[in-house]
């Protein structure tokens, strides 16, 4: 999704590369309402960006602690957990701030799988809504991602702020079928939970303007700018009926910040009712324009059908 919809927002990425491919990492216990691990201190007021101190030499075994245990439900292991980060690089020298979620006033939602690195999921277990979690992310828990990318991860450090959880998201649109649709693609929804059949392969001319039209006419709140979205989507380009992404393939719905994906998708979902199966075709000059990206030729006409299961 992150690959194929654009770049999401700074802090998610720098986490998730932290965080991707280790299972390795080791864990300690929890503290009170302040405190840190060896050479990282965090002070300030819980629900506000927190004041981060870093000295010595970076770690190199990950570690969390437990800064703030907090009093809210518990967050539960294969679900997913809004947050808010703060992320510094340490290297023993600038210990340079990469960015917080309480600066760009968007919290994240994280999933708790097993795609997190082992000492989250573990400090995750440890702290309830509303907590505070330090996380130390050496070089333990990259260690995978080193090598197959030939270029180890420097450590870094987390402040992880317990929001809250996301709404449960639909398995799919719901909602009354409008026999809408757009003139070269083909759309066929099988009903229930099952994924949508989407074909591109036309000899019309695409549009040169952005086009969306409503399969299904869901009755939730309408999606607004500053949304997180949960959704089902497959994308394919125009013309060819090759597919380069899709959530359905996966097996698991998307969930992203609005704001932070191509112009086709923040103009063509605000104000769809959640429930509903929208297809949109989407002109170069809201999608990747003359940048080839992978699997996706430069000046591509973009079609996706999306399915919105949450709004929020």
């Amino acid at each position: 999704m992150r690959r194929a919809l654009a770049v999401l927002a700074a802090v998610p990425l720098i986490f998730f590369a932290a965080a991707c491919g280790s299972d390795t990492a080791t864990t300690s216990g929890s503290q009170g309402a302040g405190g840190g691990a060896a050479g990282v201190k965090v002070t300030g007021n819980l629900g506000a960006k927190p004041t981060v101190t870093i000295s010595g030499a970076p770690a190199t075994k990950s570690s969390y602690q437990v800064i703030a245990p907090g009093t809210g439900p518990e967050v539960k292991s294969g679900g997913q957990v809004i947050v808010n980060l703060t992320v510094y690089n340490w290297d023993g020298k600038h210990n340079a701030f990469q960015g917080s979620s309480y600066d760009t006033k968007q919290p994240e939602t994280i999933p708790v799988n097993e795609q997190l690195p082992q000492v989250l999921r573990d400090g995750f277990t440890k702290v309830k809504h509303g907590g505070r979690l330090l996380a130390v992310m050496a070089s333990d828990s990259t260690q995978q991602q080193a090598q197959a990318t030939q270029a180890a991860q420097p450590t870094k450090v987390f402040v992880i702020d317990v929001v809250g959880a996301p709404p449960e998201p639909l398995k799919a649109a719901t909602g009354k079928e409008t026999g809408d649709s757009i003139k070269g693609v083909k759309v066929v929804s099988p009903g229930g939970d099952k994924a949508p059949t989407l074909t591109t392969k036309t000899s019309e001319k695409p549009s040169k303007e952005l086009v969306v039209k409503t399969l299904i006419q869901g009755t939730g709140q309408k999606v607004q700018a500053a949304n997180t979205l949960t959704v089902h989507y497959t994308g394919k380009i125009w013309g060819t009926d090759k597919e380069f992404d899709s959530s359905w393939t996966k097996g698991q719905p998307a969930s992203f910040p609005l704001s932070g994906v191509i112009q086709g998708w923040q103009k063509g979902l605000v104000g769809v009712p959640v429930g509903s199966r929208v297809v949109m075709s989407i002109p170069p000059d809201l999608g990747y324009g003359a940048q080839a990206q992978q699997n996706i030729p430069a000046n591509s006409t973009l079609v996706f059908v999306v399915d919105v299961l949450s709004a929020y």
